[in-house]
């Protein structure tokens, strides 16, 4: 049965083919052929992917990212489509899902969103319910630096609070879109919010939000 990360992995590997290597994305600096390069450095070289959070490896990601930068575009979107190597943890379906279900699909929306002909996919609600579940238990380490209290909300009246504090804006859209928001993709994502106006203009000027 096909799973939610592979079904965005394939999509995602569709949008970056269709686009070319030189499209712009979501991921400020970032081309295509840099998000497509980054999605498979993380996969393929855990010696290097740590960089994506230790600073002291940071040198070391640089360095893997500038070599497959420099690979044909064409066997970066292959990777992609292949996924992980063999003996890689990704193989594990569960941890397949748990760590590539969100990032194929907000990195999906990148490519999408920064394309002027874009329009919002229909998601259906057994995925926007998928998306919820991993939004709930990751809200406040995503929104941990949020300069203001901040509260996500579904349609349905399902909150999630992803910071505390004063004063608080509530963020109302669905799962799919409060993920883009919450990942720091806020001008892109189609949200509703509410509070005070000087804490919702500093909400959306963040840059601390998402890892």
């Amino acid at each position: 049965m096909s799973t939610f990360a592979k079904r965005e992995r394939l999509l995602l590997a569709d949008l970056l083919e269709t686009a070319g290597p030189d499209a712009p994305t979501l991921c400020e600096g970032w081309l295509t052929r840099d998000l497509a390069a980054h999605v498979v450095v993380r996969e393929r070289r855990p010696d290097a992917a740590g960089g994506l959070l230790i600073k002291q490896l940071s040198s070391r990601l640089d360095k893997v990212m500038d070599e497959f930068t420099a690979k044909p575009y064409e066997e970066l979107i292959r990777l992609i489509r292949t996924g992980p190597p063999r003996f890689s943890p990704f193989q594990l379906k569960q941890l397949d899902e748990a760590s590539n279900t969100i990032e194929f699909y907000v990195h999906a929306e990148d490519v999408r969103r920064a394309q002027e002909d874009w329009s919002p996919r229909e998601l259906d609600p057994v995925f926007q319910d998928a998306l919820w579940s991993r939004l709930e238990r990751t809200a406040r380490l995503m929104g941990r630096g949020a300069p203001t209290g901040l509260v996500l909300r579904r349609p349905n009246g399902q909150t999630a609070v992803a910071h505390r504090g004063t004063p608080v804006v509530t963020v109302t859209g669905e799962p799919s879109e409060l993920l883009l928001f919450l990942y720091g993709r806020q001008n892109a994502a189609k949200v509703d919010l509410d509070g005070e106006e000087e804490a919702i203009t500093k909400l959306h000027e963040a840059k601390a939000l998402g890892i």
